[in-house]
């Protein structure tokens, strides 16, 4: 089930239940919360809601595996997914953490390519799907959604060339801080606020840490008074000082 406070909680979904045209109000009404879909024209909507579904992951589950068919443009209607990848040995490297509200892989689509990375939720999430046949169908066809999508690649290739920056040049405070940041960037998760439900754990699987490390990390930064802390739960409180919290490291 969606944790309390997400856009999704009012809209109930059990793990592994798949939400489609055979029930077609209901997934309006999941894709009516996105400013992207309702810009649409309404034939075009029609082409989303026939073609699209959302399912319901348990966290830890395998959303979409690296090198498989980007067959799907994919987005968060409720939960926290990970992009990530991972060698052989088992070490790992994340790119990015995806709240509620965040669309991404439309590189991937855009390119007919193998995905370059796992999805794994790591919160039970709604992950809402596209077909990709219907996203090049709206690139084509709707200028709103091919200027969403400009604005989405130029807003993604940022993020990650500040990921790149910041695993190269910051310490453990300064990267816990940036990567919370990154997940309240209006443009790429429009709906996070200015609270996210996410564990320490979690937390330490996007910046690279371990759970005692973040843990001090986070103390650090409530003193500081950027953040507060409760279980499972970061307040920001003050968004412009948690952006620039370690910047004078670079």
């Amino acid at each position: 089930m969606p944790p309390d406070g997400t856009p999704a909680a009012r809209d109930s979904w059990r793990e592994g239940e798949r939400i489609d045209a055979a029930n077609a109000a209901r997934l309006a009404s999941l894709f009516e919360r996105y400013a992207w879909f309702r810009g649409l024209a309404p034939e075009h909507r029609e082409w989303v809601l026939a073609s699209s579904h959302a399912q319901g992951y348990a966290a830890g589950a395998i959303v979409a595996a690296r090198e498989a068919p980007s067959d799907w443009w994919l987005g968060v209607s409720s939960g926290l997914v990970k992009l990530a990848i991972f060698n052989a040995s088992g070490r790992g490297c994340t790119f990015s953490g995806v709240p509620h509200g965040g669309w991404f892989g439309e590189g991937s689509v855009i390119k007919r390519e193998p995905r370059k990375y796992d999805v794994i939720a790591l919160q039970p999430s709604l992950v809402m799907a596209v077909a990709t046949e219907t996203f090049h169908r709206l690139m084509d066809c709707s200028l709103p959604f091919s200027r969403f999508v400009i604005h989405q690649l130029n807003n993604r290739m940022g993020e990650f060339i500040a990921l790149i920056q910041n695993s190269r040049l910051l310490d453990v405070d300064a990267r816990v801080a940036q990567s919370l940041a990154q997940m309240f960037n209006p443009d790429l998760y429009p709906e996070t606020g200015r609270a996210l439900d996410i564990s320490q754990e979690e937390i330490g699987m996007l910046a690279g840490a371990s759970r005692q490390r973040i843990n001090q990390a986070l103390q650090t930064l409530e003193r500081q008074g950027l953040v507060a802390l409760s279980y499972n739960r970061v307040d920001v409180l003050d968004l412009d000082g948690l952006r620039a919290f370690g910047r004078d490291q670079i």
